[in-house]
């Protein structure tokens, strides 16, 4: 599948924590990085997420704000 956004990251799954509404999943693109999301639980089930399952992250964002005290 081709997609306009240019931010995509392969890797595996490292862990699915399910939720009643979203799931968190982790993602290890490598290099000692991890990339954690949130998508909705039937999302994560149609996608048959689990641990060991290579995928991809695509990132498509207008704003990253980072802030400290």
């Amino acid at each position: 599948m081709a997609l306009s956004a240019r931010n995509q990251f392969k890797g595996t799954v490292t862990a699915v924590r399910h939720g009643a509404v979203m799931s968190e999943i982790v993602l290890n693109i490598g290099g000692g990085h991890e990339i954690a999301s949130l998508i909705s639980t039937s999302s994560a089930k149609r996608l048959k997420l689990k641990k060991g399952v290579r995928a991809v992250a695509v990132i498509k964002a207008t704003e990253v704000i980072i802030s400290t005290d």
